[in-house]
């Protein structure tokens, strides 16, 4: 994959000139991000879609961008969701693919985040003609749009999060295919001034650092 994919940092500045109604440029520092990229036929093509959430003390973000065809982030929307902005967590916008429209509609005014940097329950974002659907209203989603389904189901293929705080993940997993299933959980706490990382599997300490 391309560098294009790492992480970001939502409300930084970028080195185009600004437009009006992206985030304002803040600082990283205690910013928590999320970027899942999917692949999926947007356009004519198969391209990946990279989905950003970042939230700092001040305002959450929400950031959707489509892999142009030298592997940048050419095409870009931008949201930001402050508390005292209740317009700006309901609404569309759009872009240009290689000359195709793309709509963004989202509706995030009930959305639950549970002190969570990407929300959990009660919203939804669709990306034109519904070739990518988050959230769990997708009901009103397709109402909203006046799209079906979309025929192609896209696909996770990465996932990466810069944790600021503590956090834990836990899953269950085999190690080879005739193995039993084991418990791993992996905490990552960034409060000090040392960050720790520990991974433990079924209950035991196996990595440290």
């Amino acid at each position: 994959m391309h560098d294009s994919i790492g992480i970001p940092a939502c409300f930084s500045s970028s080195d185009h000139q600004r437009q009006p109604d992206e985030p304002t440029s803040v600082g990283r520092s205690g910013q928590s991000v999320i970027k899942s990229v999917y692949r999926t036929k947007l356009a004519g093509e198969c391209r990946l879609i990279m989905v950003t959430w970042c939230r700092n003390l001040l305002l959450h973000g929400l950031s959707i961008s489509v892999q142009g065809p030298d592997g940048d982030e050419h095409y870009r929307c931008k949201v930001e969701l402050k508390p005292w902005n209740f317009w700006r967590k309901q609404g569309s916008k759009h872009f240009i693919v290689d000359g195709t429209i793309v709509d963004v509609v989202w509706d995030l005014k009930a959305a639950k985040f549970n002190g969570e940097t990407e929300p959990r329950t009660d919203y939804y974002v669709a990306i034109n003609e519904v070739v990518l659907l988050l959230g769990d209203q997708k009901k009103d989603a397709y109402r909203k749009t006046g799209c079906r389904p979309s025929l192609i189901e896209p696909m996770l293929i990465s996932r990466r999060e810069h944790i600021f705080g503590k956090r834990k993940f836990t899953t269950r997993v085999k190690f080879n295919e005739k193995g039993t299933f084991h418990d791993v959980a992996v905490e990552c706490n960034s409060d000090g001034i040392d960050p720790v990382l520990e991974i433990r599997i079924n209950g035991k300490l196996a990595v440290q650092g």
